[in-house]
């Protein structure tokens, strides 16, 4: 891990967690599983403001280029729950591979479970999203 935890950006981590804290009850094993995982990693990440933000740190609207040990590349976009939009490969945090690439750098190789099993993914790139989301303190986006 390039910068040795997980590097979040102070409104993204508090969005973040509030999220995290209603999710809790997510009917899919699996995705319940990716979750807890995240909510573990966040309790050693390094929070920082948004100047100090790493530009190639994957945060919200982050675009991603990630590689599986299977063989297979994608490139997606993480987004909030209520932007997903699978045909235009946005993935919400609320997913395994969301949750398995937030906070993450360019350059790191990832062990998550995902629900096909365990996979080894390599971050190829990472580019930041034309807009910052905007976080209300409210849930009610979601």
């Amino acid at each position: 891990m390039k910068y040795g935890s997980l590097v979040l950006e102070k409104k993204e981590y508090v969005y973040l967690k509030r999220i995290l804290n209603i999710s809790g009850y997510a009917e899919d094993f699996e995705v319940q599983k990716s979750l807890q995982r995240l909510s573990e990693e966040l309790k050693s990440a390094q929070i920082v403001d948004e100047d100090e933000m790493p530009m190639d740190i994957i945060r919200f609207n982050s675009k991603i280029m990630v590689y599986s040990e299977n063989g297979w590349e994608n490139l997606v976009q993480l987004v909030i729950p209520s932007e997903k939009d699978a045909k235009k490969d946005k993935i919400s945090i609320l997913t395994p591979m969301g949750a398995a690439l937030m906070g993450y750098s360019e350059g790191d190789t990832i062990e998550w479970d995902f629900p096909s099993g365990t996979q080894q993914i390599k971050i190829v790139a990472v580019t930041q999203g034309f807009k910052q989301q905007k976080f209300d303190t409210r849930i009610s986006s979601i």
